[in-house]
Formats: structure tokens, C-alpha cells, sequence
């Protein structure tokens, strides 16, 4: 009597998955919090909240990496895409004020490699760690034809709590506050599809795999200590297109684009790409991955505890008054 087919023959290796799990539990084990009270391996992970919070508001986030990936395969590096990907959630999450509080991954590919995936996860893990939020739980998805041979896919999922009396919204505002900027470590995970336009017609001497900048301890810290008014966080739409979203109406950013040295990856990539200057703002964070607003007599010592924090700092401009027919903000 011949064998039947089996969920391996069709492509599908459960083994293989249930490997996945157990080799990275050292890794989540790293991230816990004690509000986590059952984790990795369960249909559902369990979390309760921080106690300290008196009226708790949850702010959850979800993000991917785009096609950032694509250069992360064509490299055969795949252990700071997990940092990405848990950055571009907690650093949103954090912009309402929250503290992040726990994330989960979602791994796609058609066929697993537990090396591969292995490495991804403990990127995660250490995004994770920097952002002091615990990796809970996730989905390793193998989907054999749905994934060109060597390729995945991810997307993350991060919840945070902020105490609903300090929820950052913008609405305090006001015309004369100070704009300072956060130093990016590069293009972060926005902009990919241009910079691999480019990167084919000449390759770059400097690495396009820096991870994006976790900015949620400093920043959890300074709000500690400051009041913020709103933060911004620059990813798709750059300066221009990120800073209004936490302005609140009649008013806007007026950037100085001297304020800050901009990094060597951004003048190659407009240099190599002819990329045009307006163009440039509305792409890329241009060196400038979070933004941060306080009243003017506020800005000195907010800008001393983020650089005690291990941040680089610029003041980068004002808010202005602003008509209804004029830009929500401009970068001169």
C-alpha cells in the first residue's frame, strides 16, 4: 500500500516550526515584564496592566518594513530587520506618550529556514529590549508558492499604556514653541523603493541596513521631566509630512534645514539619484527621525536631558500662526 501525501510533501515542514518556537524562547524570555503572565506558545499571551496607572488608556500600532526586506535578502543579513520592525511600531506608540508594553511579530515566507527566521526573531527580541516593551507571542506563517524562494515577509504589532490624563495629542500647541529634532541613524525603514532605484545603478560605501533608532526610553524619560507638547514621528512623508499630524489648527512648522548637519547616506542618495530638494524632504527623514515640541523656555533643558539620554540633538525651528491656505509646515 502506497504512503499518503503528507503536510510535508505539500511543502510544509510543522517540525520545522515547532523547532522555530523553542529556539527562540531564550530570546522572548530576555524581553519579559512582570505583567506578563503567559507568553510564547499559547493560543493567546496574557498581559495585565502596570499598576501604576490609575485610568489606563491602551494605544496600539502595527507596521511592517517594506522593501527594505529585499536588500536584507540580496545581503544575506537578516539580524536587524527585527529591530525595524519593532521600531517602527513602539516609535508611534510612544508619540501619544504611551509606554510600550508588549509586541507581537507576524513571519511570513513560503519556505522555512530556521536559521534565517532564528536570526530575524532575535532582532526582534533586541528591538524589543531597547524599547523596554516584552515580545508576547506572533505568527510563523509558512506559505509554500505564496513567497519567491529566500524571501519573507513581516509585520509587527506593538500595545502601549499611557495614563489618560497625559495622553500627547498637540492640543496645547501654540505659536512660539520650539521645534527640537532627534538624530535618525539613517533612512530608517522608509524609502526603499527609491533607494533600491538607486542603489542598482551605483552601489553605496556606507551600510543601508542600520536599523531605525529606538527613541522610546530617552523620550519615556524626558516626559518624566519636561512638559512635551507633541512629538512626531518621521517616517513615510519625511518632515513635512509627519510634523502636522500633531498640529493643532491655525498653526505650523517652520523648519530651518540649516539647523542640522545632514548625514553623507542622504546627500549620496540625492547626489547618485538626482533627487530633487522638496522631494527629498517628502521621502526621507533627511537625518531627523523624531521630533519633538516644547514651549521655548523648555527647550534648553529638554534638549540636555535627551543628549544625557544618549541622543543627538538640534533645535530645528518654531511653530508659527499659519493661514488656512498656507503648507501645515515648510522646511527653508
Amino acid at each position: 500500500m502506497s504512503k499518503g501525501l503528507s503536510y510535508r510533501d505539500a511543502g510544509v515542514d510543522i517540525d520545522a516550526g515547532d523547532a522555530l518556537v523553542e529556539a527562540i524562547r531564550p530570546f522572548a524570555k530576555r524581553t519579559m515584564r512582570p505583567e506578563v503572565l503567559a507568553g510564547i506558545g499559547g493560543f493567546g499571551a496574557l498581559c495585565e496592566l502596570p499598576k501604576k496607572y490609575r485610568e489606563p488608556v491602551l494605544v496600539s500600532g502595527t507596521d511592517g518594513v517594506g522593501t527594505k526586506l529585499k536588500l536584507a535578502f540580496a545581503l544575506g543579513r537578516h539580524d536587524t530587520v527585527g529591530i525595524d520592525l519593532v521600531a517602527m511600531s513602539v516609535n508611534d506608540v510612544l508619540v501619544q506618550g504611551a509606554e510600550p508594553l508588549f509586541f507581537l511579530d507576524y513571519f511570513a515566507c513560503g519556505k522555512l529556514d530556521n536559521r534565517v527566521a532564528a536570526e530575524v526573531v532575535s532582532g526582534i527580541a533586541k528591538g524589543c529590549e531597547l524599547a523596554g516593551c516584552a515580545l508576547i507571542g506572533g505568527e510563523t506563517a509558512e506559505m509554500p508558492g505564496m513567497y519567491p524562494p529566500g524571501e519573507y515577509d513581516l509585520a509587527g504589532f506593538c500595545v502601549g499604556v499611557v495614563e489618560k490624563s497625559r495622553i500627547l495629542d498637540g492640543r496645547s500647541i501654540a505659536p512660539g514653541d520650539a521645534i527640537l529634532g532627534l538624530a535618525s541613524s539613517g533612512p530608517h525603514s522608509n524609502g526603499y523603493s527609491l533607494i533600491r532605484r538607486i542603489v542598482a545603478q551605483k552601489k553605496p560605501a556606507f551600510d543601508l541596513l542600520t536599523p531605525t533608532r529606538i527613541y522610546v526610553k530617552p523620550v519615556l524619560s524626558l516626559l518624566e521631566k519636561v512638559a512635551v507638547k507633541g512629538l512626531a514621528h518621521i517616517t513615510g512623508g519625511g518632515l513635512v509630512g509627519n510634523v502636522p499630524r500633531v498640529l493643532p489648527k491655525g498653526t505650523r512648522a517652520a523648519i530651518r534645514g540649516a539647523a542640522w548637519p545632514r548625514p553623507e547616506v542622504f546627500r549620496w542618495l540625492q547626489r547618485e539619484g538626482g533627487v530633487e530638494e522638496a522631494e527629498m524632504h517628502r521621502v526621507f527623514n533627511c537625518g531627523i527621525g523624531m521630533v519633538v515640541v516644547v514651549a521655548a523656555p523648555d527647550a534648553a533643558r529638554a534638549a540636555g536631558e535627551l543628549r544625557a539620554a544618549g541622543e543627538t540633538v538640534y533645535e530645528i525651528g518654531r511653530i508659527e500662526a499659519s493661514a488656512a491656505e498656507e503648507p501645515d509646515a515648510v522646511v527653508s
